[in-house]
């Protein structure tokens, strides 16, 4: 039913993770030559002599994955419906229920009531 926000909050994670280590892989990278491990000879085989290539591995993936979020919320953007306008006002905009209900001109306590009907049928969904 909401497929789409799982996909979503999975490519978010993947992100996120994805930028976490190109940037330990960087650091890493900086420490084979100018840091502290600089002068230590290198083989072939070594890891420190695949640094540059892991670089170039993850951020082909980060790319792949900024596409797909791409993709994925001009997809997003044609749904019609009042639940999924919420999910991707709250989830993917990131505003408040309150805001919500101030752009969608309905009252805070419908918006916050029809959220957690939304939470609840996902949920439910979920348990099947």
């Amino acid at each position: 039913m909401f497929n789409w926000l799982k996909d979503y909050q999975k490519l978010e994670e993947d992100i996120a993770y994805l930028e976490y280590n190109l940037e330990q892989t960087e650091a890493e990278l900086k420490r084979w030559i100018i840091g502290d491990l600089r002068d230590v000879r290198l083989t072939a085989e070594s890891e420190g002599a695949k640094v540059e290539n892991r670089i170039e591995a993850i951020e082909y993936e980060l790319a792949h994955k900024m596409n797909a979020m791409y993709d994925l919320k001009n997809l997003v953007n044609k749904f019609k419906g009042l639940d999924n306008q919420i999910l991707k006002m709250k989830y993917i905009n990131g505003m408040t229920l309150e805001q919500i209900a101030y752009d969608l001109n309905y009252s805070p306590n419908y918006i916050k009531r029809k959220h957690a009907e939304i939470r609840k049928i996902i949920k439910f969904v979920d348990a099947l």
